[in-house]
């Protein structure tokens, strides 16, 4: 991993390295689409060229979205923190087993952030080194923030021990 900070050219020399990346530009923020199955490669060269914090790891789900190709568009955003220069990564995932590489590797940071991920998406995150839930109960069988999710749940409570006031 290098401190130096990332050369301006650094996304097209990346996608010149990588075939399929898509990159595009929007008032100054850069967006980056990559294979999924070339993710982790991707961003390990990232990490290598000078992006070197983790700011965040989610997902949205294209389900019903007018024109989606794909259900889940998996993001990474990154910061170089020498320059304060900024990328968006995206990777388009599909039912039935939506799953990339983990990049807990590249940024530690990342260990949480895929757990939360996997949590509310059901995007599994291969290599990943605890990959239990983190906001939902172990039994919890289901997903929350995918859009096929019901609004008023699926019944999920009942399997649920009770507590009263006098027990908490």
């Amino acid at each position: 991993m290098t401190d130096t900070p990332p050369s301006p050219d650094v996304v097209e020399t990346l996608a010149a390295r990588f075939p399929g990346i898509e990159t595009s530009t929007f008032r100054g923020q850069e967006r980056i689409v990559v294979p999924a199955a070339e993710s982790h490669a991707f961003l390990a060269a990232l990490r290598e060229a000078g992006f070197d914090h983790l700011v965040d790891v989610t997902c949205v789900d294209y389900l019903e979205y007018r024109g989606a190709k794909r259900r889940y568009g998996l993001v990474w955003l990154l910061t170089a923190t020498a320059t304060g220069r900024r990328v968006t990564v995206r990777a388009f995932l599909d039912d039935p087993d939506p799953s990339v590489r983990s990049v807990v590797d590249l940024w530690r940071s990342a260990e949480w952030l895929e757990r939360e991920v996997w949590d509310m998406f059901g995007i599994r995150f291969e290599g990943h080194p605890d990959p239990r839930r983190l906001l939902m109960p172990e039994e919890f069988t289901a997903h929350p923030l995918r859009k096929d999710y019901p609004l008023q749940g699926r019944g999920e409570r009942h399997n649920f021990p009770v507590l009263t006031r006098d027990e908490g």
